[in-house]
Order: structure tokens, then sequence, then C-alpha cells
């Protein structure tokens, strides 16, 4: 063999090994992560989503993550995503006034909704009350100003067709879960609405709607809110895969939704200078930022982020987890900590950051 062909034969050598061990490290990290979240899932009731994908290589994991989650308030960054590209296009201005409207109001985060009629805000002001505090009726408001076809437009162009249907007002949630109790409820008003929502989620709304309504009990199509929920979920409005959703997150970090003027104020809304040690946050570590969208709705909950989002995303890891089916508040609080425990464990700390 001439000493050519000898270092050529090394050469293939060495970057088949090469391959050989990348591969094995990508099945390490991810296989672990993924037995990690077997066990959570099966320890949860219910089920669970999750999406991670890391941005320095392209290595994912995919668990659950093609078919539709319901979103709930996650739906408030694509939201702010299309508001800031209508901006960025001339379309509005992040200083222009909008006024509360009364058809704006819905129960849920937020003190707008206690606001008198009439009361102005800057689409700015707006945009940080629907992520920073998830203001439901800031969040009305501005996809009023944006419009809801436009929004839609939008949203397709971040969450694609495969499995996403359509996001709609908070009003419109409300109105369709309560119209599977009874058609007419999706007429009510939305001061009846925040009254009804004064009431829990449980027989005393349903006692709720019967009076506000003024109908027999007899006629409701479905006697509890939890079967009406069920049924409203099944028509997946509000809804999209987490592989979807987590490419949006991979868009928005990389700079290729927004200017990166608009992406840094993202970021502040997104929490990235604070640390709430809440559901996946907590099962992080400090020494990593972290910014994050949560949402929650009867027996649904969702957490989205991106850990280390900055200088490009090029080291970020992007995490998109949702459950249905469980208790939304302690029971997918304590799943979504252990998830983000197990990506410490196998992501952030040792071999997975190599």
């Amino acid at each position: 063999m001439t000493p050519c062909a000898l270092r050529l034969r090394t050469l293939c050598i060495a970057l088949s090994l090469t391959t050989v061990s990348f591969a094995a490290h990508c099945a390490a990290w991810s296989d672990a992560l993924r037995q990690h979240i077997e066990r959570i899932d099966k320890a949860t009731p219910g089920q669970l989503g999750v999406y991670i994908k890391r941005l320095d290589n392209g290595e994912t994991l995919s668990y659950q993550a093609d078919r539709p989650w319901y979103l709930g308030s996650t739906t408030k960054l694509p939201i702010a995503l299309a508001v800031l590209q209508e901006a960025e296009g001339g379309k509005l201005g992040l200083t222009q006034k909008v006024t509360l409207q009364e058809t704006d109001k819905v129960d849920g985060s937020g003190n707008v909704v206690w606001q008198k009629s009439g009361t102005t805000y800057t689409v700015d002001a707006l945009l940080k009350r629907m992520l920073m505090e998830s203001d439901n009726t800031a969040a009305n408001m501005l996809i009023r100003t944006v419009g809801e076809d436009t929004l839609n437009q939008r949203a397709r162009q971040y969450l694609g067709t495969q499995g996403f249907n359509r996001l709609t007002t908070f009003t419109a949630v409300r109105r369709e879960v309560y119209g599977e109790l009874h058609p007419k409820a999706r007429e009510l008003t939305n001061t009846q609405l925040v009254q009804v929502a004064a009431q829990p989620k449980g027989p005393q709304r349903v006692d709720a709607i019967v009076r506000t309504l003024s109908i027999p009990r007899a006629e409701l199509r479905v006697k509890t809110m939890d079967e009406a929920y069920t049924r409203y979920y099944a028509r997946q409005f509000n809804a999209a895969p987490l592989s979807a959703y987590g490419g949006m997150l991979e868009q928005m970090v990389t700079g290729k939704l927004v200017t990166p003027r608009h992406l840094q104020r993202l970021f502040v809304d997104l929490k990235y200078e604070t640390y709430d040690a809440y559901r996946l946050e907590a099962g992080l570590p400090r020494t990593v930022r972290f910014i994050h969208k949560t949402g929650t709705q009867l027996h649904r909950a969702c957490h989205m982020g991106v850990i280390n989002p900055q200088d490009g995303g090029r080291a970020a890891i992007v995490v998109a987890t949702c459950a249905e089916e469980l208790d939304e508040q302690r029971e997918a609080g304590r799943a979504f900590e252990q998830i983000g425990r197990a990506i410490t464990q196998t992501l952030l700390e040792g071999a997975g950051r190599k």
C-alpha cells in the first residue's frame, strides 16, 4: 500500500470512528432522557408530551410531540410575534393606543378586565401585560388590533398546518366551552361570562350558567364542566403539535421571526432576567437563562421555553412540554419540575453538553 493510500485509509477509519462516537453520544443523552420522561409519565396521571432540541448540533428528542396538544395561554407567544411582525411591517405602532371595550373583557389572569371601558393602553403595554402577567383581556385587545385572520395567517407560518387548526380569542374559548353545555351559552355577554367565572369550575359554575340562561337543567347537553371541556378540547382549537411549537421557538431565538430589538424585548417579557423556580424552571440550575411561557386550563397544562436563548441561540435548548387529564396545577407542576431535573442531569451536566 502506498503512503498516500495508507494516509487515506487512516483518515477514513478516523472519520468512521468519529461518526460512530458522535452517534453513540447522541443516543446516550436522548436515550437517558427518554427513560426519565417515560418514568415521569408512568408515575403521572394522564399523558405527557415533550419536545426537546439542541440548537448547537440539531439533536432532537420527541415524545408524543407530533400530535396536537391544547396550548392554553402559551398561544400568547404567537399572538405577540404576530403583533411585532405587523409593527415591523408598518401596519401598527407599539406606541399606538388601544381602547378597552366591553367586548374585550374576559376572566382569567391579569387585571385589565376590571378597568373601565374606554381606558386606553399602548400596544407595547398590552404586550407586556399579556406575556408577563398572562392577561387574557390584554390578549383579546391585541387580537382585535391585529385581526384574528391576520393572526392565524401568521400563526400558520410559525406552526404549520399539520395538526394546527385555529387560534381564537379567550372570549371564544369560554363561549365554546359553555356552549357544549347549552347552545345559548354562546350568546352570553362578556359581563355575563365574567360573572359566571366567579364560580368555581364544577357544579357551581354549571348552576351559574343555568341561572344566567334561565333554562331548565334538563335542557343541558352535558351535565358537568369536565364533559364540556372534554368536548371542547376534541375540536382542537388553540392546539398544535409540540414539535411545531418548538420549531417556532427555534425560529424566534435564531432571529428568523423578529428584529434583534424586538427579540430582546420578548426575552424580557418572557422572564429572561428572573428566576421563578416554577414548573420546568424549578428543575433547572439557577445559572442558566430561561425564557418561557406557561398555559393552564382545566385538566390541561403546558410549559414552553428556551434554555440559554442568548447569542442567537447558538447554545440554546428548545423545550416544549404539555400534560393532559391531570390536575393542571399540582400534578402538572410536579411533572414539569421533574422533566426540568431530567434535562439538567442529561443535557446540562457532564457529557450532555460536550
